[in-house]
């Protein structure tokens, strides 16, 4: 295995592995600014030791031993240690460092418990909003400081910002590390739910990188929605999040082809979708509604999901539903991507031309300035009107917004074609 081999799989390690880490250093160590340096030096440790000694039967628990055994040192030399800790510390020392059998255990200990902890700790009420979702987004989705500057449309030197002071306000107010229960859950519970929301649309659509989708990153955000609906079953946006998450994971494997490339919606072979995911979500969806939340942010998302998931072929997709229910979402959930998405569901309902006027309301708008998706849409509504040189001029501007490799190609691609009828 070459170098860049080596640095590739240690690459997709990290990514699967990081937020386990930090949340098993961060029950160590009270911290969570700690904790992530610590998971950042066992990957530089990784970089360094993995391309000479090659990568170790079980990648994750050699980071979790690394980084557990640099803890008990800082332990030691704050002189913070009690008789837990110092039992942890024997345990660390009596183990190998790479290959030993106990070290699956070092990673699977307490995994679920301490992820849930994570959560609920970067989303505590003494941290503004906008420092909750940065700071879970990085820790336990795993998404750069760029990335989470792209999802919320925002700086990235202010999501930077966001992040440092979110750790340094744990670490002063001394947050304790747990999930909260009876009064204390539901204030903080719709800000846990927006982070598994942007980490399964992070895992649906990758930001950035080579690969189209991260499944790792949607099966996560599924689990923990699971659990949440447990801690939460009296909570109806709890179930419309699952739902909506469930019945988008449903379409995972038909939404790339065998070489990874993207494959749009109306393309996909429905046969490929899996039946029993949309089932349980049509039914997390039928307990939101039960619950009197058919009109919450998540419900309504996951209704129209459902409207897709319904239709056993693109053609039987009842886009004026659709429309309707884009329109209540704007009505709770003001925001330009959902004006964009209305936009697209009334271009398949009344037409291309009804789409693009709505389309052009939203040119000016600050928030959309770099968004990809409104010249990828512009451009497919102008292709649909026969203008294919303003598409093409539109598909080439998305491709050089979007930092996806995947989606830049298929960009690329659809601007090509509108150039070869053009000619």
């Amino acid at each position: 295995m070459t170098t860049a081999d080596v640095h590739r799989s240690i690459e997709t390690v990290w990514r699967i592995e990081a937020p386990r880490l930090i949340a098993g250093l961060a029950r160590m160590l009270r911290d969570v600014g700690q904790a992530e340096d610590l998971a950042q030096e066992a990957l530089v440790a990784a970089l360094e030791r993995w391309p000479r000694d090659g990568v170790p039967d079980n990648p994750g628990a050699w980071l979790m031993t690394t980084a557990r055994r640099r803890a008990i040192d800082l332990i030691r030399h704050h002189r913070m240690r009690d008789d837990k800790q110092d039992a942890i510390g024997y345990e660390l020392a009596a183990e190998a460092m790479t290959h030993a059998p106990d070290n699956a255990d070092a990673l699977d200990d307490d995994i679920g418990d301490d992820l849930l902890r994570l959560i609920f700790t970067a989303c505590h009420p003494v941290l503004g909003r906008d420092m909750q979702v940065a700071l879970t987004l990085r820790m336990l989705g795993g998404l750069t400081t760029p990335e989470i500057a792209r999802a919320f449309l925002v700086p990235e030197a202010t999501v930077a910002q966001r992040i440092v002071r979110a750790k340094r306000t744990l670490a002063d107010r001394q947050v304790p590390f747990e999930v909260p229960h009876g009064e204390e859950l539901a204030p903080r519970l719709a800000t846990v739910l927006e982070v598994v929301y942007l980490i399964f649309n992070e895992g649906y659509v990758a930001t950035a990188g080579d690969d189209w989708t991260r499944p790792d990153l949607c099966e996560e955000a599924l689990r923990l929605g699971r659990v949440l609906a447990g801690l939460a079953p009296r909570e109806p946006e709890v179930h419309g999040l699952l739902a909506l998450m469930e019945i988008q994971a449903s379409r995972l494997h038909a939404r790339t082809a065998g070489d990874g490339t993207p494959v749009l919606l109306l393309d996909q072979d429905r046969t490929r979708w899996d039946r029993l995911l949309i089932r349980r979500g049509l039914a997390s969806l039928e307990r939101a509604e039960r619950l009197g939340g058919a009109d919450g942010n998540y419900a309504l998302q996951a209704a129209i999901a459902a409207c897709h998931a319904r239709a056993v072929h693109a053609k039987d997709t009842d886009w004026a539903k659709i429309a309707s229910l884009y329109a209540r979402l704007a009505t709770i959930a003001p925001s330009p991507v959902v004006e964009l998405n209305r936009a697209v569901a009334v271009s398949m309902a009344e037409g291309p031309q009804a789409g693009l006027d709505m389309l052009d309301s939203l040119r000016d708008a600050r928030a959309l300035a770099g968004y990809h998706l409104l010249p990828s849409v512009r451009g497919d509504l102008l292709c649909k009107l026969g203008r294919r040189d303003e598409a093409r001029i539109e598909f080439e501007r998305a491709a050089s917004l979007t930092r996806n490799a995947r989606e830049a190609g298929l960009l690329r691609q659809r601007a090509a074609a509108c150039a070869r009828v053009e000619e």
